[in-house]
């Protein structure tokens, strides 16, 4: 009946709640004996290798504002709010969200899709085994690894998009690039670019810890790998979008 129906589906959310939390814990508990190297290695891994992506998707971001932004100049003649209307966009909701989806394709399901397979295979297993903490060795370097790479990749998708919206402001509305930044630099201050940070940050984590908890999980054969790749894509991709509303909702109060 409906009750358990209810009853089934609180107690799978407590559990998911619960061991997101041993996660975090057990992460946190092995921060201070936390292997540099791979976290160095986790950093190139997910971060230095997705900047050509990156950098496509903040041109497209750059390019599809000032398309929707030229219905308004037609109609309002507004050329001179143009790199306000972009730049704020871009800095506090679509480059953190935008950047944060397509990097939970890329980086979660990464992430998530290696834990299972050495979760699998017994490689975990057998680093206690022999006395080596996973989570030291593996897991804390790879949540440290990716929220950085996330916020570093969100502040290049964020200035990246911008000089692309002064270009297509140019190329497209004909805006002076300079009549765009002197906008973006009068009517945008620090706490729209800490609002945009937050959000990266926040968003990195939330990634990396449920890509982790996906793939610390698995079990199964191989059909488990791809199937924790997609169960951490699609949870990251809505816990991320009410994320950002509740970001936002904060931070207009705080900010």
């Amino acid at each position: 009946g409906p009750f358990r129906t209810i009853g089934r589906s609180a107690i799978e959310l407590a559990n998911h709640v619960g061991g997101l939390g041993l996660v975090i814990a057990r992460t946190v508990r092995a921060l201070p004996r936390l292997d540099p190297r791979e976290l160095v290695r986790s950093v190139v891994h997910f971060g230095y290798d997705a900047i050509p992506l990156v950098v496509a998707l903040a041109v497209f971001i750059g390019g599809i504002l000032v398309l929707f932004a030229n219905v308004n100049v037609q109609r309002y003649g507004a050329k001179s709010l143009i790199g306000w209307a972009a730049g704020y966009t871009i800095l506090r909701e679509f480059g953190p969200l935008l950047t944060a989806l397509v990097m939970t394709g890329r980086v979660g399901a990464r992430n998530a899709a290696e834990l299972a397979s050495m979760n699998i295979g017994g490689q975990l297993e057998g680093l206690r085994g022999v006395g080596v903490d996973p989570f030291a060795l593996l897991v804390a370097p790879r949540v440290i690894a990716s929220t950085i790479a996330i916020a570093a990749l969100g502040l290049v998708v964020n200035l990246v998009a911008v000089f692309s919206a002064a270009f297509f402001g140019q190329l497209i509305i004909a805006v002076d690039p300079g009549s765009f930044f002197r906008s973006l630099e009068q009517m945008l201050g620090w706490r729209d670019a800490l609002a945009g940070s937050a959000k990266m940050v926040a968003f990195g984590l939330t990634i990396s810890l449920i890509s982790t908890r996906a793939g610390l999980v698995a079990r199964g054969g191989a059909r488990a790998v791809g199937r924790v790749a997609a169960v951490a894509v699609v949870a990251s991709s809505a816990l991320l979008t009410a994320l950002d509303y509740g970001i936002t909702v904060a931070l207009e109060r705080v900010l």
